[in-house]
């Protein structure tokens, strides 16, 4: 059996990850309730009955009510941090009406060193198992963010450093201060968004401009032993179970494919889904973001399906709603 990437730095991850960000009641101001901690604690529990041991956070989940509903579980149940991995993200910071000012991304070293505090706080812990900077930067100096990882690493808050949706350039450039090594990057990739194989498969054809997935950034991930993470790997459930009333018929008949493969295979339409992305070489690590526990059940399944070369194809020919060129 692979090895995921990530396990190759020390890091005895599961094969899927449990996204928080609908952890605390989702996106408003309202106080925690004690409903939402035992909603966490039910999510919790099946991920952990599912084989699931990694918990994915960011600073701006539900305005930091994800990683405080998710500290009230680990002060509830203080053994829990000992058998898993929790990774957050920082450097986004939300729009301020008041002062006129719009979102805004920042990788400053004073930025990151009290966002990390913050989510230490938050979830009433003294580490983080993996920081991840949240979006690019366009400000980012290299220099400046290896300060404030040198201080994590070194005052123990941090064992390890990874991005989210950067491109191989970037990585490279920031990369090239840090004496650590980034040993994740997490990018939206899915059945539904797969402008991450339409770059290299459009290589040397128009088509190819009109992909935003920058070339070569899979590669480079793979031959660095960078985790590859997908953020929306279900793609808010359009292949298994979201309503289709006003999507295109390719998006139907591929929702229609996954249900079929899914009876035929004796598994649920989350694991087909999962399956898809997991069997590319990549080893890609789903993060799946949802509360449900049988949802987080159903897509756990994923790691039992085998799926064949063809039926991949199948799956991906259908979602792309042309044949390949």
């Amino acid at each position: 059996m692979k090895t995921l990437p990530i396990q190759k730095h020390g890091l005895n991850a599961s094969r899927l990850v449990l996204g928080c960000m609908g952890f605390g009641g989702g996106w408003s101001r309202d106080a925690i309730t004690e409903e939402q901690v035992k909603q966490a604690h039910w999510a919790v529990d099946a991920a952990i009955e599912s084989d699931i041991n990694s918990f994915d956070h960011a600073d701006i989940y539900a305005y930091g009510k994800a990683e405080e509903v998710f500290g009230r579980v680990l002060k509830e149940r203080p053994s829990l941090r000992d058998e898993i991995l929790i990774q957050s993200k920082t450097g986004i910071t939300f729009p301020d009406k008041e002062a006129g000012l719009p979102t805004r991304y920042n990788f400053s070293k004073e930025y990151i060193l009290a966002g990390v505090d913050g989510i230490l706080t938050r979830l009433g812990v003294e580490h983080l198992d993996t920081l991840l900077l949240h979006r690019p930067d366009a400000l980012m100096e290299p220099d400046e963010v290896a300060e404030a990882f040198h201080e994590l690493k070194s005052s123990g808050k941090v064992r390890y450093f990874g991005v989210s949706n950067m491109s191989a350039g970037q990585i490279k450039f920031l990369q090239s201060a840090i004496s650590d090594r980034l040993v994740v990057n997490q990018l939206e990739m899915s059945l539904h968004k797969t402008g991450w194989l339409e770059s290299g498969v459009h290589v040397n054809q128009p088509a190819f401009r009109e992909t935003v997935f920058p070339e070569g950034t899979l590669e480079y991930c793979r031959m660095e032993n960078i985790q590859i993470q997908a953020w929306g790997p279900l793609a808010q459930g359009v292949y298994s179970g979201a309503p289709l009333e006003e999507k295109r018929e390719s998006v139907k008949e591929t929702a229609a494919l996954v249900k079929r493969m899914a009876q035929e295979k004796g598994t649920t339409t989350e694991a087909i889904v999962l399956a898809w992305l997991m069997k590319h070489p990549a080893m890609i690590q789903p993060v799946i973001g949802t509360t449900s526990p049988d949802r987080i059940r159903a897509s756990a399944q994923a790691v039992n399906v085998e799926m064949s070369r063809d039926e991949w194809y199948t799956l991906y020919v259908s979602s792309r709603g042309v044949n390949l060129p």
